[in-house]
């Protein structure tokens, strides 16, 4: 069995750990009421979810993992990421979790393959696993909340009619709606506690959610804000616009459904077919990995990522 590439893999390994531990040395220091926040995606006047005051001060040993990405300009957008997806997870945490799997992929390819090269390949696989799995969580979460606009609309409006305010009328959604409806507005009810002005809140909440018919609500409430005028009567004629978009988006999703399955079927099954021959039969499989038959695996791949991106935008129809 060739131990060289796990060698190597635990020397990179130790290697990235102590560049890790040099740079967080290296670099200046912040201000760490201001990392905690950012570590979740929010803005400083934003307050943190409800679970983080009570892991906050077991999560300060990857304050130097924290430095690192910010410092290279990959924190802001991760947690941004994990926020819309819903992960109670921080930048850092989650780059962690990626490397790991990179890790194991790296000796998993190595030691049940042999060679650099399946190395390799399994490091890749193993750091696409988790970012696969974030952007799934991502637009899960989003489809599940623009679902919930209607519910949304429909108790904002209410409780306009009935004589509350807007600050009241948030407060009621966040107790009657479930999630992510009720986070999302929770967020933005907090944030307003600690002093945020409301435009500002929202605004940030729409960001984060990245709906476009929540962009249509808070441009409505806005506008309301320094013209006034009916908000009640304007949010409902918006929340038959979203009620009618979302019938013809589920038509359009029902009528889309096999082709969708079909460039999930075409895109996994070679790769579950690839996985499993390499754990029956690597020395059938790693023949593949070897001089110049390496142009066959990696064409393959290029291939099957282009047509499942074709397949994709075919059927990805915008309402």
């Amino acid at each position: 069995m060739p131990f060289g590439p796990v060698v190597f893999g635990v020397l990179l390994a130790a290697s990235v750990a102590i560049g890790v531990v040099a740079l967080w040395r290296l670099s200046d220091t912040r201000d760490p009421v201001d990392m905690r926040l950012q570590e979740y995606g929010v803005s400083t006047e934003a307050a943190l979810p409800s679970d983080a005051s009570a892991t906050a001060a077991s999560r300060r040993q990857w304050t130097g993992v924290t430095r690192l990405l910010y410092g290279f300009g990959f924190g802001p957008g991760l947690a941004a990421a994990l926020t819309r997806a819903g992960l109670r997870l921080t930048a850092a945490e989650f780059a962690l979790i990626t490397a790991s799997a990179g890790v194991l992929g790296f000796a998993i390819g190595a030691v049940r393959v042999g060679g650099l090269v399946a190395g390799i390949a399994g490091a890749i696989l193993g750091l696409a696993v988790p970012i696969v799995y974030l952007r799934f969580k991502e637009g899960s979460r989003r489809r599940k909340f623009t679902e919930q606009l209607p519910d949304v609309l429909t108790l904002m409006v209410g409780g306009l009619r009935a004589g509350y305010g807007l600050p009241q009328t948030l407060e009621m959604m966040v107790a009657r709606l479930p999630p992510p409806a009720s986070e999302e507005f929770g967020w933005a009810v907090r944030a307003g506690t600690l002093g945020m002005p409301a435009s500002r809140a929202l605004n940030e909440m729409a960001d984060r959610a990245g709906s476009g018919d929540l962009d249509l609500i808070v441009t409505a409430i806005n506008v309301q804000a320094e013209l006034g005028g009916n908000l009640a009567q304007t949010l409902e004629t918006i929340g038959a616009t979203v009620r009618e978009r979302l019938r013809i988006f589920r038509e359009i999703r029902a009528m889309t459904a096999q082709q969708r399955l079909t460039g999930y079927i075409l895109a996994l099954t070679p790769l579950g077919l690839g996985i499993f021959m390499f754990i029956t039969r690597p020395e059938y499989i790693k023949q593949m990995f070897v001089g110049m038959w390496l142009v066959l695996p990696i064409g393959a791949v290029i291939l099957q990522v282009i047509g499942f991106v074709v397949i994709q935008k075919i059927v990805a129809i915008e309402v």
